[in-house]
């Protein structure tokens, strides 16, 4: 049968990353997805010295229709299975709603929910086929609170993974939403957000969230909260007031 192929959006920095190396060491080929090209190339060097394994690399802008178009005919690809899906590519955005121009919202919500829409339906179909597969949709836990527009589309991606783990898993497809809380990654500093004010228990690694989410995804789960802590902590959120539940996520702003 050969290894399985595992495909990563955002795969050249922070959770994509780790998925690539995970995934790798447990000795998937893998297929990277990024927009910038020298940061691709390099990564899969390191990739195919270290583990051996086969690394496609396909340069897309996630944020346009040719960059989707071809990243969903890499998955519908019969002849070349994608075993493992990993939605990760996203961007946050650090001032408030109101402060953010249409087009701003319009892209973040493009890429956190129409891209992962697109490649899971461009997936789903030849993993249907075979009886196989599994889709990882890295949510948040900001999709559990009021958390402004990135909360409302993390909000999808976890709901829509649990309609689909429940549809599609007695078929041999799990679906998964992986809802981490802060992690050690270029995120928040790519969007500029001041990090100061959280504590450093809250912090979690690449590593053990990468970890923990293919473990839950291994075991047919819908969704995953990596760490007990923060796991608690959202079930803690169910019980509070909104406005409360708001304050504490917006820290992180």
């Amino acid at each position: 049968m050969g290894r399985p192929t595992a495909l990563i959006t955002g795969a050249t920095s922070g959770l994509g990353a780790e998925f690539a190396q995970q995934l790798a060491r447990s000795q998937h080929n893998l297929v990277l997805v990024a927009r910038n090209v020298s940061r691709l190339e390099a990564k899969a060097v390191r990739l195919r010295t270290d583990f051996g394994v086969e690394v496609e690399i396909m340069p897309a802008d996630l944020l346009t229709d040719d960059g989707v178009a071809s990243v969903a005919a890499r998955l519908a690809d019969r002849a070349r299975p994608v075993r493992v899906l990993v939605n990760n590519a996203g961007f946050g955005l650090v001032k408030a709603f109101e402060h953010n121009t249409a087009e701003e919202e319009t892209d973040h919500l493009r890429l956190l929910v129409r891209t992962p829409m697109q490649l899971m339906h461009a997936a789903l179909e030849p993993m249907l086929e075979r009886g196989q597969g599994r889709i990882i949709n890295v949510a948040s836990v900001a999709g559990f609170i009021p958390r402004g527009s990135y909360g409302a589309a993390k909000a999808w991606g976890i709901s829509f993974s649990r309609f689909a783990n429940l549809r599609y898993r007695g078929r041999g497809v799990n679906v998964t939403a992986v809802c981490p809380g802060f992690v050690h990654t270029e995120f928040h500093q790519r969007m500029g957000a001041n990090m100061g004010r959280i504590p450093k228990w809250m912090w979690l690694n690449p590593d053990q969230v990468v970890r923990e989410g293919l473990a839950d995804s291994a075991a047919g789960k819908s969704v995953s909260i990596p760490s007990r802590r923060y796991a608690v902590l959202i079930a803690l959120s169910r019980l509070v007031p909104d406005n409360l539940a708001a304050a504490a996520g917006n820290r992180g702003r």
